[in-house]
């Protein structure tokens, strides 16, 4: 199972979600991937991710998290013991989301909400301050990152598998380029 999680104000409408989604139909995957609309509420995407993994073998997963969904995924990793893929994560959201507190618009449904202290408290819950079993963790970020600093993951996830794009911006422009290695990760024996 490949659990996609989208970033903030995002969705499984996503580039990197669409082009994941594809990449696995077109390998006769498509059965294994899975994106939910996370809610923007840090408790109750929380509890639909881990909804999705009621019942899964976690050796049989790899979660895919992009920026605020690589939050989610380093904690679901380690509760879980299951593989993910980082890609340009927020590695402290509680904190890195601070200046974003106010009204907020979803880019791809237009819907409209506020970022609350409410929300930076619930992110808090689930930062992971020393990750673990680095083996299970494939990073992949771009130097050009407008949003988040890509040395602090580099750093966080020191030891774990890392690919490094020179430029770019926090969409992460080659993903699409790099999903056979993503495919590569997902497979490899634990």
């Amino acid at each position: 199972m490949f659990l996609y999680l989208h970033g903030l104000n995002s969705s499984p409408a996503s580039v990197k979600a669409r082009q994941l989604g594809e990449f696995l139909s077109a390998a006769g995957r498509a059965a294994e991937f899975v994106c939910p609309a996370l809610p923007h509420h840090p408790v109750e995407a929380m509890a639909l991710a881990e909804s999705m993994l009621a019942g899964v073998d976690p050796g049989r997963v790899t979660l895919v998290g992009s920026s605020l969904g690589g939050f989610y995924a380093t904690w679901l990793a380690e509760r879980y013991g299951c593989r993910a893929v980082l890609v340009n994560p927020a590695v402290r959201a509680h904190a890195g989301l601070e200046s974003y507190l106010g009204p907020q618009t979803n880019l791809y449904t237009g819907e409209t909400w506020e970022l609350t202290r409410e929300h930076l408290a619930g992110y808090a819950r689930f930062a992971v301050e020393r990750p673990t079993r680095m083996e299970r963790y494939f990073l992949m970020v771009t130097t050009g990152d407008e949003v988040l600093d890509y040395r602090a993951a580099v750093e966080r996830f020191a030891g774990a598998l890392q690919l490094i794009v020179a430029g770019s911006d926090h969409g992460f422009l080659q993903f699409e380029q790099h999903l056979h290695e993503v495919l590569a990760f997902a497979d490899a024996p634990v």
